[in-house]
């Protein structure tokens, strides 16, 4: 048994060269010590490298850490102009590794996690933002159609289901009260917008550091991290995205509060808004504050999760707790804005 893998490496290289073509071991396995939901290892194998993604052990809440759905999304986006990862074998058989697991090829290139970008010049910080603002409006342009995915998400207001949904995993992973929580629990569903036009398929977690962008180029390489996703209304995605760059930065999600972007060659929220519009072809945003303080919500209610595996011993990283106590403080952020 391998230490790092928590599996034996013997039996899942038997799995992969029986089930997946072109596939030859030996194979060492190294766990990626970031993320909080699903672990994610790197495979190296003589046939290449490659990743895999597993659900956590233990008990799991209901329709969490879907890595199924996952592998269905990558699997229709390798057909469209979305960068992401090949999708290449899903195994539903726990008896192999202990849970459900899919395999994607690894995608070599360059993952910012400060989004001040302070490893590139000012000069391709704002090409960095531009590719990435037009990889979000790619996604949102996808034909769910054509891309067989338009039963991957339920019919319906977004909002007010999303809404619904992460209230019940918030009490469910609830370990305190939090009066900032309360608050947006009570007004979100009044001051729902109404749906208006199809919906699209929503990333979910749209953040920089859930991107891969080229060596030597301003361009994304890969889309990762598609635990979240669903069907619903993009303006989710770009609210979201928007968020995180409001939180402080240092933070286990570092954003540029107090910082000054023109100095840094970062376009500002107004600006990502407009830019996003126009390349899909909108107006403007109405009702932009919902839309934000439903993500400072929505990422309170994750957080909380976190905080209740870790307390369970349940966390697939070290740094669980640290996420886990960002809920009230993003659930005040949320209600400031109300």
């Amino acid at each position: 048994m391998n230490a790092h893998s928590q599996f034996d490496t013997e039996d899942l290289t038997r799995y992969l060269t029986a089930h997946m073509p072109g596939f030859q071991g030996p194979l060492s396995i190294e766990k990626f010590p970031d993320g909080q939901s699903n672990p994610t290892f790197l495979l190296n194998a003589q046939s290449g490298r490659y990743v895999l993604r597993r659900q956590p052990s233990g008990a799991l809440l209901k329709s969490a850490h879907a890595v199924d759905r996952e592998f269905r999304v990558l699997s229709a986006l390798g057909r469209t102009p979305v960068p992401v990862a090949c999708a290449y074998h899903l195994c539903e058989d726990r008896d192999v590794i202990g849970s459900l697991f899919y395999v994607m090829s690894y995608e070599d290139g360059r993952i910012f996690w400060n989004p001040a970008l302070p490893e590139v010049s000012v000069e391709e910080r704002g090409a960095i933002y531009e590719a990435l603002i037009g990889t979000m409006a790619a996604l949102h342009d996808v034909d769910i159609d054509e891309a067989g995915l338009s039963d991957y998400g339920r019919p319906g207001n977004y909002f007010a289901r999303q809404i619904d949904v992460w209230t019940k995993q918030y009490r469910a992973a609830q370990t305190d009260v939090l009066e900032a929580m309360e608050s947006l629990i009570e007004w979100l569903p009044a001051h729902c917008p109404a749906e208006t036009g199809k919906p699209s398929l929503v990333h979910g977690d749209f953040r920089i550091d859930n991107l891969i962008f080229m060596h030597g180029a301003p361009q994304v390489r890969a889309v990762l991290d598609w635990e979240l996703s669903t069907l619903g209304n993009p303006l989710a995605d770009i609210a979201y995205f928007c968020m995180c760059l409001r939180l402080p930065p240092g933070g286990h999600i570092a954003g540029l509060a107090g910082l000054d972007r023109r100095a840094l060659g970062v376009p500002d929220e107004t600006s990502i808004v407009e830019r996003y519009c126009e390349l899909r072809g909108i107006s403007s945003i109405e009702n932009w504050n919902f839309y934000l303080a439903f993500c400072f919500f929505r990422l309170a209610a994750i957080a909380q999760g976190v905080k209740k595996r870790a307390l369970g011993g349940n966390a697939s990283n070290e740094k669980a707790r640290q996420v886990g106590a960002m809920a009230g403080a993003l659930a005040r952020m949320g209600a400031d804005l109300i």
